[in-house]
């Protein structure tokens, strides 16, 4: 197969990978494990304790939280609400309108650091809105676990999703080609428009 490195892009239209679900996607009762683990360092826990002005020292001192019974800091709780909840955007929440609210928080296990959280996803319920056409709401259940597989989380979640179609477009723009960019990609002529 010979290939021209200074030959131009396909002309093909580009696809985007993945677009999220929309209202009509969901069904309940599916579980979406979500793909993305994520190892939760000193400076997350560090950083999020001291930009929400948590004072709980067994989250920033370490002398202090190695003579309670954990021997080491907990991670604050709200760090992992938010790294789960954002796990859960790829499968979830990707096509949302808004948030309605998370219920049934509950943290059943610390999480400290140098853990890596992985979480999925259950479809609880799945309803058009009364009064928004072009939405549905959708209820999910959604658990974070260790590298262990030892639950450190589980909420509930409420949120409106845009039906197919109807929520704002992510991928109008496209690449131009200027010379400065048909230099640096090693390129002679623009490419083919589609």
């Amino acid at each position: 197969m010979d290939e021209n490195p200074t030959a131009s892009p396909s002309p093909r239209t580009p696809t985007v990978s993945w677009e999220g679900r929309y209202l009509e996607d969901f069904a309940v009762g599916d579980v979406y494990r979500h793909p993305l683990g994520r190892t939760v360092t000193e400076v997350d826990n560090a950083w999020l304790t001291l930009l929400t002005q948590n004072t709980a020292a067994i989250h920033f001192d370490r002398h202090y939280a190695g003579r309670t019974q954990w021997g080491r800091p907990l991670v604050d709780s709200t760090f992992t609400l938010a790294l789960v909840t954002g796990q859960s955007v790829h499968d979830v929440s990707m096509n949302v309108m808004a948030n309605l609210g998370w219920d049934r928080v509950r943290l059943p296990n610390p999480v400290f650091e140098g853990d890596t959280v992985y979480s999925q996803s259950e479809v609880l319920a799945v309803r058009e809105s009364a009064s928004r056409p072009d939405v549905g709401v959708v209820e999910v259940r959604t658990v974070g676990f260790n590298q262990d597989g030892v639950i450190v989380i589980t909420f509930e979640r409420t949120l409106l999703v845009y039906r197919r179609g109807h929520g704002p477009a992510r991928t109008e723009v496209g690449p131009r080609w200027d010379e400065r960019s048909l230099k640096a990609a090693g390129l002679d002529t623009p490419p083919v428009t589609p």
